[in-house]
């Protein structure tokens, strides 16, 4: 994907869980394109069981639940603060 991260060596894998019908995994989702990232989702809708595991690896029951490589960054929420405090890029930079 062409984006202002398009050149780096190294980006970690962006993994987000999602339903269909949450206005704040939308907005996570459009934050994420908007800086011209790639990521994965997990729509925990699609499957049996898919929710049960995003709990088991999160320790949270809501979405979006979103990992920067290792890095649990939580939901929409702290992805906002981090944009906003400037440390999103950090993170997508880290090898």
């Amino acid at each position: 994907m062409v984006g202002f991260y398009s050149n780096l060596d190294y980006m970690p894998e962006i993994l987000i869980y999602t339903t269909s019908i949450c206005p704040y995994c939308m907005m996570a989702k459009r934050l994420l394109d908007k800086k011209g990232l790639t990521y994965t989702e997990i729509n925990v809708d699609a499957e049996p069981g898919l929710r049960e595991a995003m709990m088991l690896k999160t320790n949270r029951r809501t979405v979006p639940q979103i990992y920067i490589g290792d890095y649990h960054v939580g939901g929409f929420d702290e992805l906002h603060a981090l944009e906003q405090q400037k440390k999103l890029d950090d993170l997508l930079t880290v090898a």
